[in-house]
């Protein structure tokens, strides 16, 4: 007698079964990956269009958007999505800091030329009281005055404080000294800057070795001659000596070298950075 067929197992096979619960299983954790993420419902159209005119990420997948709900069946997709997205929020923040950095700089320039000028008009003021009071005690012959953003200099020549070679105040220029110290006393209320300089003739034989220690001792007499005579504060009061290096004039001529021996004194005015 002849068997009866198998009858095929009911259902479908088990393989299939498992696979199902897989998908099921990798559908839920990305939606709730997604679920977890901040959504922008107008972003996302955006990077939808953008993906489908450009990209075309999204053939052979179903996608929609709705209010914070992205509903799909290409797993890739979330990933390249989501790079993306990030991407698009770099690019948009870099542009926006660019964009605040050069209207930063806009007004950085304005207000450093609004600065500039502010401290030139104070320089120029102090300049004309200074200019003044150096005419009413006459001495605008022995004192040469100029100034710029930062500070008001006024300019003595080498010859009539100091003997060649030496870093004594002659006693003739003492009242001169007592006449600028009255007006750094009146005018000068915040840093004062000596500064000693000389030519380029090298010192042979003289008690200073070089120019750069006479002029830094004519500048410190200088400063000690106005600290026993004056009521100026020691503590805001600057003395350097740059030897030959700053000439004012060429160092070829007598003419030229004596002016280049001189000492400078600035008075820097209430908007200088070092006031």
């Amino acid at each position: 007698m002849a068997k009866k067929p198998e009858e095929p197992p009911k259902g479908a096979p088990a393989w299939q079964s498992t696979f199902a619960d897989l998908m099921n299983l990798l559908l839920c954790f990305f939606v709730l990956l997604f679920s977890m993420s901040s959504i922008e419902v107008e972003k996302f159209e955006a990077v939808a269009a953008s993906f489908s005119q450009a990209f075309n990420i999204f053939d052979g997948g179903e996608v929609s958007f709705g209010e914070g709900a992205l509903i799909g069946d290409g797993v890739s997709q979330l990933n390249e999505l989501n790079i993306y997205v990030n991407s698009m929020g770099m690019i948009d923040d870099a542009n926006k800091s660019k964009t605040k950095v050069n209207e930063g700089e806009g007004d950085t320039e304005d207000t450093q030329k609004e600065a500039l000028e502010e401290q030139l008009e104070a320089s120029e003021k102090l300049a004309e009281q200074i200019a003044e009071a150096l005419e009413a005690t006459g001495i605008t012959d022995q004192v040469e005055l100029n100034f710029t953003s930062q500070y008001v200099q006024l300019t003595l020549q080498g010859a009539i404080l100091f003997d060649s070679g030496e870093v004594v105040i002659k006693e003739e220029a003492k009242p001169i000294l007592d006449k600028v110290g009255a007006i750094l006393e009146r005018y000068a209320g915040g840093t004062i800057e000596i500064e000693g300089h000389t030519d380029n003739v090298p010192m042979h034989g003289a008690k200073y070795s070089n120019n750069d220690e006479l002029s830094s001792g004519r500048a410190l007499s200088v400063f000690n001659y106005l600290i026993e005579t004056t009521t100026l504060d020691p503590a805001r009061i600057m003395h350097t000596g740059r030897g030959e290096y700053m000439p004012v004039a060429t160092n070829e001529t007598p003419e030229g070298r004596a002016k280049n021996r001189r000492v400078e004194i600035r008075i820097y005015n209430p908007l200088s950075p070092i006031y």
